[in-house]
């Protein structure tokens, strides 16, 4: 089945850029856009501009552009087909689908199939809590002995696995999940020469879905009830084509907006103190599951904010391990704070134990910078040892140095010194000299990569969305090609004044060219009217000029949102630059200044007659650099006087035209 265009063009028209990109970054809101740090690469600096009038969105650290869908496809590593029906979901509309052929059908996503059965495997081991005997024997005893209330297990669709080697398999095989799909899905485990598929891979155990960013289950962990010494605690679901543990964090859909709102994440160790801390009404919480903290894990966290409090329980030496791991955190700009808890006792336990209130006292009281908890934490060990102190100041200027930020950079060593009884300076010598170390160490980043690539970015850019006119081409997904990367214009046109005045007219024809310089001409009829029989050097912008004067002659002119559309990714591209300038003007330059700077829109008539005429001296400079080519090649001195007389016609309309120009502008 595929969507049918009707409910593609809804979905379109209901979601909102604005909404859609900031459930997965935290948006601030900067003049009549929105910026955030981007997504797709990592940056300290926000470069990522999102436009709520075009619907659009443009990142100028890394160049990713494109609509809401495109942004969910990109985001969340999904077919087109798989965003729509996100899209959908978010904003309740109802999928229409058509039927497709088998050879369709054949070529449906793998990623949705895992996506589907992994939503049924949820629902199952939630209706084996409620609904078996077993289910409400063990598991759900379990939960309330916890004190997880219904609308706690509901909200992180908490379930139980039967203690039975295939109940789950049996019943999805049923229902006519493949084998193949099941194991893929990490849910079944193969039993090679047996009489079955396989065995469930969780049995006997409560089960924590595992969800994405966008609220989709891509994975599970289960706890055993039972003590079993062949058996680990803790089971977790392995790495699938969806689920990658080092990107992931548990709770991480239910926290973003509550980080987003209060500007802070708390980052605990278990699935249950996670659970528990929102049965307390602390929902800015998420769990690495377990594993360390990957670089993934943090910049997911800075998505939503640069706060962040690490919640630790009394093992000493487990926290002595973990610091080693920490300034990954500071190197990514966030600031890092430490909860200690006392003995024996975690944020689960601690906060059933002295209630929510208490617990949120001690967050406020307990908590300390990183660098201080670190610097406390040594101190303790090494004593008044002269040389284990050596090894602390070492170990904690590598830490400080490891932060961006130069004035925090500062700051610490500042406090580092009155802590430890150190001079400063010294520190901040010790400290350059630990970068200037690892500089020379590390390895060149861009050995391996082409001449302006930039790392970290989407494997695609551009548009989602089809053109009005061929919609039915796009119902089931774009074609092939349509999101590979546009190739680079010819670098050597790109630096000529011609190159850049073709720019200027396109762009203009594009942002413009139905707009009504006076009644009855348009901007598109007065502009093509001026160039005729211009043609354009440049490959793409000659395209473009072409579609003007084909629509033109047939009485009709294409609108902007016909090139946001476009199925070509180079003409998306160039139309979300265009519409998406890096830099605008401050309103303070009217608000404070009083001085009033017209808009493009306010003067379109000037700047058509402007663009014109520097298009036209820039062909006719090209005309002189041909001509002055010929001179040197003429072979007789009739040909050398013929081109220079021509040469001589061009430099005086060059000059007229600069003379036009100087007082337009002036």
């Amino acid at each position: 089945m595929r969507i049918n265009p009707e409910t593609v063009d809804r979905i379109k028209q209901t979601a909102d850029i604005v909404e859609v990109v900031g459930d997965f970054v935290s948006l601030k809101k900067k003049g009549a856009n929105y910026s955030a740090c981007c997504p797709f690469h990592n940056e300290k600096t926000p470069s990522f501009n999102v436009n709520p009038v075009r619907q659009i969105y443009k990142c100028f650290g890394c160049g990713a552009a494109g609509d809401s869908i495109k942004f969910v496809m990109d985001v969340d590593g999904i077919g087109y087909g798989e965003a729509l029906r996100y899209l959908a979901d978010k904003y309740g509309i109802e999928i229409e689908e058509e039927e497709v052929t088998n050879e369709e059908a054949a070529r449906q996503n793998a990623r949705e199939s895992l996506y589907i059965v992994l939503n049924y495997a949820k629902n199952f081991y939630q209706q084996q809590l409620h609904q078996s005997e077993e289910g409400h024997a063990v598991g759900l005893s379990y939960f309330k002995e916890r004190g997880f209330s219904n609308e706690i297990l509901k909200k992180f669709e908490l379930g139980y696995s039967l203690d039975n080697w295939d109940a789950f398999s049996k019943e999805a095989l049923k229902k006519g999940y493949s084998a193949e799909v099941l194991e893929k899905a990490g849910l079944l485990i193969h039993k090679e020469g047996g009489k079955t598929a396989g065995y469930d891979r969780f049995r006997g155990r409560v089960i924590f879905p595992i969800h994405n960013v966008a609220g989709k289950v891509i994975a599970f962990g289960a706890r055993i009830l039972k003590t079993d010494k062949n058996q680990p605690k803790y089971l977790n679901s392995p790495e699938t084509e969806v689920y990658h543990k080092s990107d992931i964090l548990y709770g991480i859909y239910q926290a973003k907006n509550a980080i987003r709102q209060q500007e802070h994440c708390y980052l605990v160790e278990g699935y249950t103190d996670v659970v528990s801390l929102h049965q307390a009404g602390i929902e800015n919480v998420v769990a690495s599951s377990g594993t360390s903290l990957t670089t993934e894990q943090i910049r997911l966290i800075g998505r939503f904010t640069p706060n962040i409090t690490i919640l630790y329980d009394g093992d000493v030496a487990g926290i002595k391990a973990a610091l080693r791991g920490l300034d990954l955190v500071l190197e990514e700009g966030l600031n890092v704070s430490v909860v200690l808890f006392p003995d024996g006792d975690d944020p689960d336990s601690y906060v059933r134990k002295v209630g929510a209130e208490a617990f949120k006292e001690h967050l406020r009281k307990a908590a300390k910078d990183f660098i201080t908890f670190k610097t406390e934490i040594l101190l303790q060990d090494a004593g008044n040892d002269p040389f284990r102190l050596a090894a602390v100041i070492g170990e904690v200027v590598n830490s400080i140095i490891k932060i961006p930020d130069a004035i925090k950079r500062q700051v610490f060593f500042h406090r580092t010194s009155e802590m430890m009884k150190v001079d400063e300076q010294m520190l901040i010598t010790e400290g350059n000299k630990l970068l200037r170390k690892q500089q020379t160490q590390k390895p060149q980043e861009r050995s391996n990569r082409q001449p302006g690539s930039i790392p970290n970015g989407p494997s695609d850019i551009g548009s989602s969305g089809n053109t009005q006119i061929a919609n039915d081409d796009f119902a089931d997904g774009p074609p092939p090609g349509l999101f590979e990367p546009a190739e680079e214009p010819e670098t050597a046109l790109q630096h000529t004044k011609l190159y850049y005045q073709e720019e200027a007219f396109i762009k203009l024809l594009v942002l413009y060219g139905s707009r009504e310089l006076e009644p009855g001409i348009t901007v598109c009829q007065y502009v093509l009217g001026e160039i005729h029989g211009i043609d354009f050097k440049d490959a793409i912008f000659g395209h473009l000029l072409t579609l003007f004067r084909e629509h033109f002659g047939r009485n009709s002119v294409l609108v902007t949102d016909y090139f946001l559309n476009h199925h070509e990714s180079e003409i998306r591209n160039l139309t979300i630059s265009w519409l998406t300038p890096k830099y605008e003007l401050s309103e303070l330059w009217s608000e404070k200044f009083e001085i009033y700077v017209p808009f493009e829109t306010d003067v379109l008539d000037k700047t058509a007659f402007i663009n014109i005429l520097r298009l036209k001296k820039a062909f006719i400079e090209e005309k002189m650099k041909i001509c002055q080519q010929q001179q040197i090649l003429a072979k007789t001195e009739q040909e050398e006087i013929d081109v220079m007389k021509e040469y001589i016609f061009y430099k005086s309309i060059s000059m007229a035209a600069a003379k036009e120009l100087g007082s337009v502008i002036g």
